[in-house]
C-alpha cells in the first residue's frame, strides 16, 4: 500500500468500503483497530443490528451501487453470498461455479487487452450482466411453474392416500406405498382409478424433475454477486477519474477459493500483489472450528505473506470401539495437539466454548454459569440425519451457522438436557462463540441467521492487521493483535445511526458530496 513507503499514518485515515456487510463481524474488527468502515447490506434486519452497533451503513443491492459512488474509499472488503457453490445434487454448485470462471475470464481478457478503452470493458461487463438478467427471468417463470407441479402433485398424494384408505390399506402399508412413491417406484396395480392416479402422480414427478433440471442450469442470483467485488476493482483501476483501491479482502466458504484465485489472476494484471489462504478459524483464537478461504491484495510492489496461526488447530479424534480399558481411554486424546508453528514459535491452545463463555461472563455476569456441558447439534452427521453431531464444553465450537439456536445443550455424558434457562445458547453467546463482543446490539429479526452468516471478528482482526500494517515488525504486530482482542471482547456500541439509502451522499465521506 502506498502509506507502507512512508511513516505509517493513523488507522482512522483508511476508509473500508465492505459490500455484503451482514450485521458488522468485519467493521467491529476494523473499528477496534482504529479503521472507518462504510457497509452495504441488503437485509433490513441486519442493517438493524448494523445501526444499533453504530455501523455507518447503506441499505440496499450491492448491484444498485457502484465503486464510482465512493471515490474515497481506500480498501474494499466483502463476502459475497456463494451457497449456490455448495449445492449438491445433479451437480448444480459445479456448473454455478464453471459459469463464474468464465465470467472472470471474460473479464479479465477485456482488462489485459492491449489499447482497450473503458468502453470497451464496460460494454463486457454489460454482457454479462445481461446474460445474467436473462436467466434470472427464466429461473423466475420455470419456479412460477415448478411450484405449480409441486401443488399439482401434493393434491395427487392427497386422492393416492385417500383411495389407499377406501381400499382397506393399512397406516403401515399407506406409509410405505407414499414413500416408494417418492423414489419413484412402479408399481403394478389392478384397480383402474388409483393405477391412473399413480400414472398421473408419477409423470408429474418427471415434469417436476425436468424443471429443478433446467433451475440448476440456469443458477442464481447469487452468480452474478460474486462477480460485484472484481467490477467494482476493476471499475476502480480502469474508469478515467478514479484510483484504484489500495487493498481488498474477500473471504468465503472453501469452495470459493477456486473464485478467490481466479480473481488473483486479474488483479496482477490490475496491479496488485495477491494471496489466497485457507484460514482455520481456531487458529486464530476463534472458539469455533470454521474455515475460511481468504484472498488478500495489496496495490504495489509489496508482497503478502501469509498470515500466520497463533493457536493450535483442533483436531477431533475419536476413541475406537475396541478401546475399552481404562489404559486405552487414558492414552486416547479427544484431539491432537501441534505443539509449534512451521517458524517453530509455540503456538497457544485452541480456545474452547467454555473459555470463551467464561471470558463472557466477566464483562456480563448474568450470562448463565453452566456445569459441564455437551452441545447436541441440529444438524445431522455422517451423511445421516438422525446422528446428531456434538462437541463438548472443553472444546470450540463447531461451525455456528443460522440454526444455531437450535442446538441443544445437556449434560456432559448424558442425554438430559440443561434446564431451560441454559438448556441454548442466547443470542449474546452465540454472538460470543463468533468472537463478537458480549454486548454486541443484535437487533431486528432472524438474529441466529445473522449471526451464522457473520464474519468472525476476531479472524477479521488478523487478516485486516495483516494486510493494511505490513510495516510493523513481527513483535509490534504481536503487541497490536494483543491490545485488538482485549479491546475486542470488551467493545461496547455507541450512539445508534440512521442507515442510509440510494442517493443519500450529501455528507457522506466517502462520496465526496
Amino acid at each position: 500500500m502506498s502509506h507502507a513507503k512512508t511513516a505509517p499514518p493513523s488507522p482512522a485515515a483508511i476508509r473500508i468500503l465492505d459490500l455484503f456487510a451482514g450485521p458488522g463481524g468485519l467493521d467491529v474488527a476494523a473499528d477496534v483497530l482504529g479503521y472507518r468502515s462504510t457497509g452495504i447490506e441488503w437485509d433490513k434486519d441486519a442493517c438493524e443490528t448494523r445501526a444499533a452497533a453504530g455501523m455507518d451503513t447503506f441499505h440496499g443491492d450491492v448491484r444498485e451501487y457502484s465503486a464510482a459512488l465512493f471515490p474515497h474509499a481506500q480498501v474494499l472488503t466483502g463476502g459475497p453470498p456463494c451457497q449456490t457453490f455448495t449445492v449438491a445434487g445433479h451437480g448444480a454448485g459445479r456448473r454455478a461455479l464453471d459459469d463464474v470462471l468464465r465470467y472472470i475470464e471474460r473479464l479479465h481478457t477485456a482488462v489485459r487487452e492491449d489499447g482497450a478503452e473503458w468502453e470497451d470493458i464496460v460494454r463486457t461487463w454489460q454482457g454479462i450482466s445481461e446474460e445474467l438478467e436473462e436467466k434470472a427471468l427464466e429461473a423466475e417463470k420455470v419456479q412460477a411453474e415448478k411450484r405449480e407441479v409441486e401443488a399439482l402433485r401434493s393434491v395427487e398424494r392427497r386422492a393416492i392416500k385417500k383411495s389407499l384408505q377406501e381400499h382397506g390399506s393399512s397406516t403401515e402399508d399407506i406409509k410405505r406405498i407414499l414413500k416408494a412413491l417418492r423414489a419413484s417406484k412402479e408399481f403394478d396395480l389392478e384397480d383402474a382409478n388409483l393405477k391412473q392416479l399413480f400414472e398421473e402422480y408419477s409423470a408429474l414427478g418427471t415434469r417436476l424433475n425436468s424443471l429443478k433440471e433446467r433451475l440448476e442450469k440456469l443458477g442464481d442470483e447469487r452468480t452474478g454477486l460474486v462477480l460485484q467485488p472484481l467490477w467494482w476493482v476493476i471499475e476502480r483501476s480502469r474508469r478515467p477519474g478514479l484510483k484504484p483501491y489500495e487493498a481488498i479482502v474477500l473471504e468465503q466458504v472453501p469452495a470459493v477459493m477456486l473464485v478467490w484465485k481466479r480473481y488473483a489472476k486479474v488483479l496482477a494484471t490490475l496491479g496488485y500483489r495477491t494471496r489466497t489462504q485457507l484460514l482455520h478459524t481456531e487458529a486464530f483464537g476463534v472458539p469455533q472450528t470454521r474455515k475460511r478461504a481468504v484472498l488478500m491484495a495489496r496495490l504495489g510492489e509489496t508482497d503478502i505473506p501469509e498470515v500466520t496461526e497463533t493457536h493450535e488447530r483442533y483436531r477431533p479424534r475419536t476413541v475406537p470401539a475396541s478401546s475399552t480399558t481404562a489404559s486405552d481411554q487414558a492414552n486416547t486424546l479427544p484431539w491432537d495437539i501441534e505443539v509449534e508453528g512451521l517458524d517453530g514459535t509455540p503456538k497457544e491452545a485452541w480456545v474452547s466454548m467454555e473459555k470463551a463463555l467464561k471470558n463472557a461472563r466477566n464483562i456480563a455476569p448474568d450470562l448463565p454459569d453452566r456445569p459441564a456441558f455437551t452441545v447436541v447439534s441440529n444438524y445431522g452427521t455422517g451423511g445421516d440425519p438422525g446422528a446428531r453431531g456434538t462437541r463438548d464444553h472443553d472444546a470450540p465450537s463447531a461451525t455456528i451457522t443460522g440454526k444455531v439456536s437450535r442446538n441443544r445443550l445437556v449434560h456432559k455424558g448424558t442425554t438430559t438436557d440443561l434446564p431451560d434457562d441454559s438448556g441454548r445458547f442466547s443470542f449474546a453467546e452465540a454472538g460470543v462463540l463468533q468472537t463478537f463482543p458480549v454486548a454486541y446490539p443484535w437487533s431486528g429479526k432472524d438474529q441466529p441467521q445473522q449471526i451464522g452468516n457473520a464474519v468472525p471478528p476476531r479472524l477479521a482482526l488478523h487478516v485486516l492487521r495483516h494486510v493494511l500494517e505490513p510495516e510493523l515488525s513481527e513483535e509490534e504486530a504481536r503487541a497490536r493483535l494483543e491490545q485488538a482482542i482485549v479491546d475486542l471482547e470488551n467493545w461496547q456500541p455507541g450512539e445508534p445511526v440512521v442507515v442510509r439509502k440510494h442517493g443519500q451522499w450529501k455528507g457522506h465521506p466517502l462520496t465526496g458530496r
